[in-house]
């Protein structure tokens, strides 16, 4: 399990840092999916493992949007079945996803340029990340006290695992 390195609080499962993000991407057709605003021309050099602790840690991420964030994957898959979480779109949707994950729960948060430099991007884009996400998701952001449920939350953790790309044995591990 992974954990918040200040409060030792359960975040994600470990098996999500092994999802097998980039044979997702050798998968897709490049017929099948138009690029969006969170293609990247190229897989950045950090790994999603890395990039998730890095905004956990300098965004100042609690656990309860780290599970957002997760609920949002599934929301946005679900409203946009062309979509797909690979290594071109992974980093940029984590950063969109989290800005409004911690603006969603959170009473205090950081600005957009802040939270533009923990992410690696230029403040501009993650503007148009925000309002893509947004749109993305029809401003559907809070989390029901079903999809909050224990039992809830690990089937959209499998699922969310599944889109993600992880390995079969991976998700099994959960």
């Amino acid at each position: 399990m992974a954990l918040d390195p200040q409060s030792q609080v359960f975040v994600m499962p470990d098996s999500y840092f092994e999802a097998d993000i980039e044979s997702t991407t050798i998968r897709l057709p490049t017929t099948t999916q138009r690029p969006t605003r969170f293609h990247s021309r190229a897989p950045p050099n950090i790994s999603v493992n890395d990039y998730l602790l890095r905004v956990a840690r300098y965004a100042s991420m609690e656990p309860a949007c780290m599970l957002i964030i997760l609920i949002y994957v599934d929301r946005i898959c679900e409203r946009n079945p062309t979509f797909t979480i690979s290594s071109l779109t992974v980093h940029r949707f984590i950063i969109a996803a989290g800005t409004v994950a911690i603006k969603t729960l959170c009473d205090a948060y950081c600005t957009n340029l802040h939270y533009a430099k923990v992410g690696g991007i230029s403040l501009h884009e993650l503007n148009a990340l925000e309002v893509e996400l947004l749109d993305m998701m029809g401003w559907h952001l809070v989390a029901t006290q079903e999809q909050l449920d224990p039992k809830s939350v690990l089937q959209t953790d499998l699922v969310a695992a599944q889109k993600l790309g992880m390995q079969q044995q991976s998700v099994q591990q959960l």
